[in-house]
């Protein structure tokens, strides 16, 4: 019988409340999974059968108390069960980045020392065995999907569905053992590790305890009083710790269902039949979002355009204060109920959250008119403010206090305090163990008395007691006149247009601000369709001289707004170039989460930022690109470097007259 804690009764690991779930509610939908069009469901009871038989396979096969066992794929419910299924026999899963390529993954399995790999498909095989040939840890590797795997070696390559098979054969066998396994794991043993992103290096594992995971899930559900009737759409990477938290932690905690869609291409649809009550994502999945939106607004007919403008600019003024309960006058009551049937309500729906209760993003700031328009719709968008260290939760907002401009108050058991350099520090329950292998950074990173420093700067309120983030403590700085350089407040407000994907501002330790921008292929694309304009490549459209114009206007309308804060004043774009290609994870400019190497961009482009500093009208570059295959290439461009217009401040006047 799985362990409780001898004060509080509370489950002392991820399989006890599996076991207390099947207790309480067997028969509710514990996962689905859309799989050829058709939605199967599983029950608490059903998945506690599945993961059981996974368990007593692993045993078959050899795995022991301790082992890492690497979990490769996209979301789906037997690979989420596999993960529990390591946790039971006493080993630690390892999930990671379906996306990474083979030399990522080498690094991974190769510090883990993981001696299983449980795959989702083909690719993710094949990448398994290429790394094999340098690393020598893995001794079995089990796949789910069997399409295009028949003639490849099998004497040590299992079939996820043939490993449960033999479970459950050797139940008997393995019956005793595997109770004793289950009730030797404790609440301070090792539930997961995780990797982190690797923002400024290699990654780094990241050990999570069932102390970390449990009261994490506990206090952050119920301070959004989630059900056991919640519905997720689990569609994060299963590496990144959000996705652990949602689809595993809070999922096991409170009893609620995670959905699966059945591939990426048709999230949407699934998100949209799913209809989530629970959901989150990266900053960057509500921009591509509101692109479509806009996109779809363009190509429609005047009438329904003029519509949505008219309905959306009322929606922006009073969105937010219905949402929050505040006094609205009974006329605007009525135009936000009409919006709502005509406007608000179908796009709602159009986008799968009719009926999302509570909404989150997270993992970089977003921009507050992004913010804005969820929150006008009527949707309960918040923030929150977490690290994989942290087991997600540092700060959350409570609602009727969400503001764009803040991340929220501490969680709940978190301590916060801001050090003497404006650095973010925290305490909590969710406190990371150590880093695998690492005691000089966990050393770094966490002091005796269990204080984490978080590498952002920012401040506390001191009227409201919420945290404000400035930027990355080692991104802000100062400017070669003095003043604040706060790049990622700039970029987010670039982000915000449609046409433009990413954003990267440099100007520390410079008399001015200049950036590097990536169209958005999607939205721009769109745009060149409307207007007949031809084109053959992201990097001849990222040329064009209309797109250069249009975000130039872009620039300088973001110029006019920096402008308006006396702080950060002296952040606004002097000169930009528009990319010849996207910043891309596999050529290192991003990291899997889709975060900013800067260090990285600004040694790779080296040559453009130059340019952008020297007064140069164009430049001519080559570049090194890996193709989807793995393999390397390189292209060619010249780039034409623009001026922007920016607005004198009497910051700027000041220093001028000095």
């Amino acid at each position: 019988m799985a362990r409780t804690t001898a004060v509080s009764g509370v489950p002392e690991s991820v399989p006890a409340l599996l076991a207390r779930n099947v207790a309480q509610f067997p028969s509710k939908p514990a996962y689905r999974e859309k799989e050829f069009g058709i939605w199967q469901s599983w029950t608490w009871a059903e998945t506690a059968e599945e993961i059981q038989s996974i368990a007593f396979g692993l045993m078959a096969l050899g795995a022991d108390k301790g082992d890492y066992i690497a979990i490769i794929g996209r979301n789906r419910p037997a690979l989420y069960w596999s993960m529990v299924a390591a946790m039971k026999i006493g080993a630690i899963p390892v999930p990671m980045y379906q996306d990474a390529v083979a030399d990522e993954m080498a690094y991974v399995l190769e510090h883990a020392g993981a001696r299983f790999a449980i795959c989702g498909d083909q690719e993710q095989v094949d990448k398994v065995i290429e790394v094999q040939e340098t690393v020598h840890c893995i001794e079995h590797i089990i796949y789910q999907d069997p399409r295009g795997l028949r003639r490849y070696d099998h004497s040590k390559m299992h079939s996820l569905a043939d490993v449960q098979t033999e479970g459950r054969a050797a139940h008997e066998r393995f019956e005793r053992q595997l109770a004793e396994r289950e009730a030797a794991v404790g609440y301070d043993d090792t539930c997961v590790m995780l990797y982190t992103s690797g923002t400024t290096g290699k990654s780094k594992g990241v050990v999570l305890s069932n102390r970390n995971v449990i009261e994490t899930a506990r206090n952050s559900s119920e301070f959004d009083h989630l059900r056991p009737s919640e519905e997720i759409v689990a569609y994060l990477p299963m590496a990144w710790v959000g996705d652990f938290i949602f689809s595993i932690g809070q999922a096991y905690w409170t009893g609620f269902c995670t959905n699966c869609p059945e591939s990426p291409d048709t999230m949407m649809t699934d998100l949209r039949e799913i209809g989530p009550t629970y959901f989150f994502a990266p900053p960057r999945m509500f921009e591509t979002m509101l692109t479509s939106v806009m996109i779809r607004m363009e190509d429609a007919g005047r009438v329904k355009r003029n519509m949505f403008h008219y309905f959306m600019a009322h929606a922006k003024r009073v969105g937010p204060a219905l949402l929050d309960g505040k006094p609205v006058g009974v006329l605007d009551r009525l135009k936000y109920w009409i919006g709502d049937k005509l406007v608000y309500g179908p796009l709602k729906n159009t986008l799968g959250f009719t009926r999302v209760r509570v909404g989150y993003t997270a993992g970089e700031a977003i921009g507050p008119e992004i913010f804005d328009f969820y929150r006008s719709l009527g949707i309960n968008l918040k923030q929150l403010y977490g690290q994989t260290e942290a087991t997600v939760f540092i700060t959350q907002q409570p609602d009727g206090e969400v503001r764009a401009d803040t991340v929220g108050v501490p969680s709940p058991g978190v301590e916060i305090r801001i050090g003497d350099n404006g650095e973010i520090y925290y305490r909590s329950p969710g406190t990371f163990v150590e880093y695998y292998k690492n005691p000089e950074s966990t050393a770094d990173t966490k002091d005796p008395e269990g204080w984490v420093a978080t590498g952002d700067a920012g401040f506390i309120e001191e009227a409201t007691g919420h945290l404000r983030i400035i930027d990355r403590a080692k991104d802000v700085g100062k400017m070669a006149d003095g003043r604040l350089f706060a790049p990622k407040y700039v970029e987010n407000k670039l982000k915000f247009y449609p046409n433009i994907l990413e954003a990267v501002v440099f100007g520390a330790g410079r008399d001015m601000c200049t950036a590097f921008i990536n169209i958005d292929l999607a939205a721009v694309g769109n745009w060149a369709e409307r207007n007949n304009i031809a084109y053959a490549s992201y990097q001849e459209l990222a040329g064009h001289r209309q797109v250069l114009d249009t975000i130039q206007q872009h620039v300088e309308e973001v110029n006019k707004s920096v402008a308006q804060d006396p702080m950060l004043s002296g952040c606004q774009v002097h000169r930009f170039l528009v990319l010849h290609k996207e910043l891309d994870a596999d050529d290192g400019e991003l990291t899997r989460t889709r975060k900013v190497r800067r260090k990285i961009i600004n040694e790779k482009f080296e040559d453009l930022v130059t340019a952008l500093y020297d007064g140069s009208k164009e430049i001519y570059t080559e570049t090194e690109v890996t193709y989807e295959d793995g393999r390397k290439g390189k292209i060619t461009a010249t780039l034409e470097i623009r001026d922007a217009k920016v607005v004198e401040t009497a910051g700027q006047t000041q220093v001028a007259a000095q």
